[in-house]
């Protein structure tokens, strides 16, 4: 009998510390779990977003919460970007011009205007003429040529192209972090200076007197 009741204490012993010890495992994996969580949304931090002029760099967003600037490397890389996308705007707008040129010489020399005598009036009251290539370049710009339809798709496609990149180098210059506006001018100093390098003079309007305004392509 005594025998009996030993085992029974025994076993109810046994029995209460292994109920003890798997409370105290659940109770210590609820924790790690719950410090888990914690932690993962201390990583998380939230954008940093402002109206006003400000120099944020680690934790700014542009445009959408993807665009969520989590180093200075990342910060780097998009500050190249944007300067990226001044030089591609000056990029699309001298391709414009070149293609509008393109479509003048090449209606030209397919003949669709015949070389006719052309006639100008010279700064000293005189007349000049001329005839030839020179004669026929003049009348397409004298008498205006209207492109074919494809031409004018690609013409409406480019200005489409200076169109967006502009309004998107606009809705970041929108979020007034100084270092992107600096490097949107710095893209539209570099752009200029590639594309716009051309000839004066000559009689010819340079991009400049045919752009008086660059906001928005």
């Amino acid at each position: 009998m005594d025998m009996s009741m030993s085992d029974m204490s025994t076993s109810m012993t046994s029995s209460t510390t292994m109920n003890m010890a798997t409370a105290t495992t659940t109770s210590a994996a609820a924790a790690t779990t719950s410090a888990m969580s914690m932690g993962g949304m201390d990583m998380s931090s939230p954008c940093k977003i402002s109206m006003l002029w400000n120099w944020n760099t680690v934790d700014a967003c542009f445009i959408s919460s993807s665009w969520h600037i989590r180093s200075q490397g990342m910060f780097a890389g998009s500050c190249i970007g944007v300067i990226l996308l001044g030089i591609l705007l000056e990029l699309l707008r001298r391709g414009a011009k070149e293609y509008d040129n393109f479509l003048v010489r090449k209606n030209a020399l397919d003949g669709f205007v015949a070389p006719v005598r052309a006639s100008e009036a010279s700064e000293d009251g005189g007349s000049s003429s001329k005839t030839g290539p020179q004669a026929t370049t003049d009348s397409v710009s004298h008498a205006g040529y209207r492109p074919k339809m494809y031409e004018q798709a690609i013409r409406a496609l480019l200005h489409t192209a200076q169109f967006v990149v502009a309004y998107f180098l606009m809705l970041l210059a929108m979020y007034y972090n100084g270092y992107f506006i600096i490097c949107i001018f710095l893209g539209a100093f570099l752009g200029s200076f590639i594309f716009q390098w051309e000839k004066l003079g000559s009689g010819r309007q340079t991009g400049v007197a045919k752009e008086p305004t660059v906001c928005c392509g």
